[in-house]
């Protein structure tokens, strides 16, 4: 008897932040409104990252400064949110969310979580929104368990992923792809193992036609899982994007990435990535649509 695939989720852990603050929390709860209400997947809580997985890509007194709340000050500006035990807790899921995934798909090939893709946070420290780099442990914890000895991350946030760049930049077992906009944060870019920079304005076409040109270069590599930061913030609505994309663009940008994986069998991972959409249920909807899209290629566990 077939059954729904699962996705992990973590806005359940409130994380109270200033009423100006820029960042879309409320997208995390209404995308999983959005998908609860198609009836594809089952949801589960995130499970919480113990703190020796997390080790083995940070470093362990910036971890231990986290979570005492000792952090540096100008360490907690880079992040950007200010510290509290609910921050914790939730970034503890979010790396949390992405191991599980990452366990659905060896088990059933298709693994996702309503947060994570957090590519801004190096070893030492976090930037950008993000605290521990999730797919970076994620791929690490698998290598220390000798189950994978090859992992790709396909990262088509419109900002480059320069942690992850930076984490695996001398690693030979990880290829690192980002396609993002040239001019947008991080201002000082990194260097993956391949990066396309895109000139603000760039619609559909010139998008597709480059996720396109990535595409063949991430399965010649013979990856034994891919992870993929779908970050929706290439969308036109998006206040800090800078490209031009539709809707329909990132739901085909989606279906290259995913039918690839299905079609190889390689085990595939979806991590949420950003999104900063006006109005930010626009970024619900696209952030939707990539796990749409996912049940649609994969379906239901036979």
């Amino acid at each position: 008897m077939s059954q729904k695939r699962r996705l992990f989720y973590t806005d359940h852990h409130e994380l109270p932040l200033p009423p100006d603050h820029k960042f879309p929390i409320r997208k995390y709860r209404l995308t999983r409104d959005l998908l609860e209400r198609d009836g594809f997947y089952t949801f589960e809580p995130a499970p919480l990252a113990p703190r020796e997985i997390i080790e083995l890509v940070h470093d362990s007194r910036y971890v231990e400064e986290f979570l005492t709340g000792t952090l540096p000050p100008q360490t907690v500006r880079r992040i950007g949110f200010p510290w509290s035990e609910q921050l914790v807790t939730r970034t503890l899921a979010s790396v949390g969310g992405t191991l599980a995934a990452t366990e659905e798909a060896i088990a059933h090939g298709l693994g996702g979580t309503l947060a994570g893709g957090t590519h801004h946070a190096f070893r030492s420290e976090g930037s950008g929104y993000c605290v521990f780099n999730d797919i970076a442990v994620a791929i690490q914890n698998l290598r220390y368990k000798l189950r994978i000895s090859r992992a790709a991350v396909v990262d088509l946030d419109v900002h480059q992923g320069d942690g992850t760049a930076s984490i695996f930049e001398e690693d030979r077992g990880v290829l690192t792809v980002s396609v993002h906009a040239a001019t947008n944060f991080p201002f000082r870019k990194q260097r993956s193992k391949i990066d396309i920079e895109l000139p603000d304005e760039t619609a559909d076409e010139r998008y597709l036609e480059a996720v396109q040109t990535v595409i063949p270069q991430v399965f010649a590599f013979q990856p034994d899982i891919v992870y993929f930061q779908a970050g929706v913030d290439p969308l036109e609505s998006d206040r800090l994007g800078k490209l031009a994309v539709t809707h329909r663009g990132l739901q085909k940008r989606d279906e290259l990435v995913i039918r690839a994986c299905k079609e190889r069998k390689v085990p595939l991972v979806i991590t949420l990535g950003g999104g900063y959409a006006e109005p930010i249920e626009d970024t619900a909807k696209a952030h939707a649509n990539t796990y749409r899209t996912a049940a649609h290629l994969f379906g239901r566990i036979a």
